[in-house]
């Protein structure tokens, strides 16, 4: 099994790091995508993916079970998180991070670095929400347009639209950047869909993206496989609420889906609540293959396959 999105370099994993990845081992996770989000934790995912270039040997490995390493091998993506916007163009204005995009192309050079990401947008927690407690006098325009403030629709707008500028500038540099080393990436999509479809829609034929943790209906999977791009489930799917993803799971083709975790969080059912980590990856493969009425075999087989050919492994 390959777990393509994980935050092995988050804090929640100091404390057992190196467990961690037995467990994961000891459930048949092969292979692990660390994920950056912003640029020090871009340089942690490239150190562990180094660090962990080849799978340790367990002591319990045979010649008849060469396959069974103690540790997965651990490859890595390098991006800006779009909630991680403001640590490269300041809130509130001022010049952005000086040289931001050639640290993320000098780390994305590295061989252990599989795509861009994670990269997209994110709405769900907007500037416009703290409007009613008074903390935010609007980043409103400098324009005398005042008048346009007592319509509280227009307000929220007017102090949303310069976070969303943000967003957008840094998500179509890194696009940019992807398309010029020829990777694909890893895409945040959060309460923004039609703002992510339209900016991709101006790579369309030269980058491609996985939809990660993706919870949408089917017909919004076979518009992104349309599109070109792949979607990836995480423990979600296992929700007893979630049963629109569940549906999804279900029906969209084999080949168009990966698997993920997305640790620490999201941790499958029976685990929910508690911090998710690799091994869990197996959970939620067996319960897509129940679903789908097939063997966890096939399954993993074919979603292997798909992280293969999306993500830019062994490369030169």
């Amino acid at each position: 099994m390959i777990d393509t999105h994980a935050h092995l370099d988050f804090p929640d994993f100091d404390a057992d790091r190196e467990g961690v990845l037995t467990r994961a081992a000891q459930a048949g996770v092969r292979e692990i995508i660390s994920i950056g989000t912003r640029l020090d934790t871009s340089a942690n995912a490239v150190e562990l993916a180094t660090r962990y270039a080849a799978p340790a040997a367990s002591a319990s490995a045979s010649a008849a079970d060469p396959a069974s390493p103690e540790t997965p091998i651990v490859w890595a993506t390098v991006g800006i998180h779009p909630g991680e916007a403001d640590t490269i163009i300041p809130d509130g204005g001022g010049p952005a991070v000086e040289g931001w995009i050639d640290e993320l192309r000098r780390m994305a050079a590295n061989p252990r670095v599989v795509a861009i990401g994670e990269i997209g947008f994110d709405y769900h927690h907007l500037p416009s929400e703290k409007l009613s407690s008074g903390i935010v006098a609007a980043e409103a325009p400098a324009d005398g347009h005042s008048a346009a403030f007592s319509n509280p629709q227009a307000e929220a707008e007017a102090v949303d639209r310069p976070y969303k500028a943000r967003q957008e500038e840094i998500f179509r540099r890194q696009l940019d950047l992807a398309v010029e080393l020829g990777l694909n990436v890893v895409i945040h999509q959060r309460d923004s869909w039609y703002d992510t479809l339209e900016v991709l829609r101006d790579y369309r034929g030269r980058v491609r993206g996985v939809f990660h943790c993706f919870g949408g209906t089917e017909e919004q999977a076979r518009t992104l496989l349309d599109d070109g791009h792949l979607i990836s489930f995480t423990g979600i799917v296992t929700f007893k609420n979630a049963r629109q993803v569940y549906a999804t799971a279900q029906a969209v083709p084999l080949d168009s889906f990966m698997l993920e975790t997305d640790c620490p969080y999201l941790a499958p059912a029976p685990h929910r609540g508690k911090r998710c980590e690799p091994a869990h990856t197996a959970r939620t493969a067996e319960f897509i293959a129940l679903a789908r009425g097939m063997e966890l075999e096939e399954l993993v087989a074919a979603t292997n396959a798909t992280a293969r050919g999306f993500f830019a492994f062994n490369r030169s």
